[in-house]
């Protein structure tokens, strides 16, 4: 892409790797040059909390924020009655309004580590699509807004050919939903005067929808501008690692395991990740992306306590990294060591360090852990165990704790 934008938001998109694509590059770029611009993303319910693989979208309502301009953080209340079918091989399972409730509010909890919610010109909007998709009229909503939408073009985007080419059976119910997101898309303009929607490239066809209706509805301009869908540098999706999602939420992943997925970044990925993720100069993130080598380890603990700073603050970041340094370096043990996550109910009346080996993957059964114990060959903390009826309680897992067998294969075991 060789164009050159005016506005501050639009490079930092271009500079730092953000940008897919956009519907109109010069008549949006224009718009943020003339002022505060609105502009929002969505985020359905569909659990308790966010994971890695929308926080860059968190961030580009970041810079949103930082450039001058109005994030809008829009709840799927209404929208995850339907479910998203984008790209998805089957129908999303319903879920409750409780449920739906449930989960926006533990979703909320993330976003004010990045926005700020005031009543300045560039204070962020918390908003929820129930408030308006609620209380539609059926017969009067088909009439007004159903008649400006093409089957035969909704069934040209790509999110739903995709489905139909595999002769997967699209629901009628998730049909809907690019109508929905397109209506939310026409309120948000209404209401509070948004000109634009980000989202990732899957969400491009639900944002064109958006703005021909709203053009056709209100005959106003608005814009839209989607950023990469994130992978790894092995094509692997963000957002799960080899213990299942990275949750953002604390109570659903801890600030140690968050800064450790982070720290354990292939060295391809490192200097994109620090763009994206970080704020600091790019020059400075091409710079420790460029290391080699075991110098490049300097760069993922940077990349780490940025990360882990804006989400759970300086003093966890700086808590998970001496964790770390205490479990890993003294004990001489790699960067890639298995975590097993306890919650307080699996532990009430302690846990047996036999139970541990197994549930760590060190020992294939009881029997196995027991032999690994008596001959020696199993350590806690670097020390030798020599008791297999030793129990472990809350107390003793207050920091993690690292579990081996032999020499080279090792575990962390922590509390969640």
């Amino acid at each position: 892409m060789t164009y050159h934008p005016k506005s501050e938001f639009m490079a930092v998109m271009m500079q730092r790797g953000f940008l897919a694509d956009c519907t109109d590059y010069q008549g949006l770029d224009d718009a943020l040059s003339r002022g505060v611009t609105p502009a929002y993303i969505g985020f359905d319910a569909t659990a308790k909390s966010l994971h890695v693989g929308s926080l860059i979208q968190i961030m580009m309502l970041r810079w949103v924020q930082k450039t001058g301009h109005k994030p809008i953080t829009l709840m799927g209340g209404g929208t995850t009655k339907v479910g998203d079918p984008s790209f998805r091989a089957d129908e999303r399972p319903l879920l409750t309004e409780a449920q739906i409730d449930s989960n926006i509010a533990g979703i909320k909890k993330v976003f004010e580590s990045y926005i700020s919610y005031d009543d300045g010109p560039t204070g962020a909007l918390m908003l929820n699509n129930a408030e308006w998709l609620d209380s539609l009229n059926y017969l009067d909503f088909l009439r007004d807004i159903g008649r400006h939408f093409s089957v035969n073009r909704m069934l040209s985007f790509e999110s739903v050919k995709s489905r139909i080419d595999r002769e997967q059976s699209l629901s009628f119910l998730e049909f809907n939903y690019m109508i929905l997101q397109a209506y939310d898309f026409l309120e948000l303009n209404r209401r509070y005067g948004c000109l634009f929607q980000m989202g990732g490239s899957d969400q491009w066809g639900n944002i064109v929808n958006g703005i021909d209706l709203t053009r056709r509805v209100l005959n106003h301009e608005i814009y839209g501008l989607t950023s990469q869908l994130m992978t790894t540098s092995d094509g692997k999706k963000m957002g799960k690692s080899q213990n299942g999602a990275v949750w953002l939420n604390a109570d659903m992943l801890s600030p140690y395991e968050f800064w450790q997925f982070w720290r354990n970044t292939t060295d391809a990925d490192t200097g994109r990740f620090l763009k994206l993720y970080t704020e600091l100069p790019i020059e400075e993130c091409d710079r420790l992306g460029a290391l080699q080598g075991s110098e490049i380890n300097s760069a993922k603990i940077i990349l780490a306590n940025e990360v882990t700073s804006l989400l759970h603050g300086p003093d966890a970041a700086k808590t998970a990294e001496a964790t770390a340094r205490d479990v890993f370096e003294k004990g001489g043990v790699g960067d890639d060591l298995p975590t097993l996550t306890l919650t307080p109910s699996d532990i009430a009346d302690g846990i047996s360090i036999v139970q541990l080996l197994v549930k760590s993957g060190l020992a294939g059964s009881g029997k196995e852990a027991k032999r690994l114990i008596s001959e020696d060959g199993a350590k806690l903390n670097d020390a030798p165990l020599s008791d297999a009826s030793l129990v472990l309680h809350a107390r003793d897992l207050a920091a993690p704790i690292k579990l081996s067998k032999g020499k080279k294969k090792h575990a962390l075991v922590q509390l969640g």
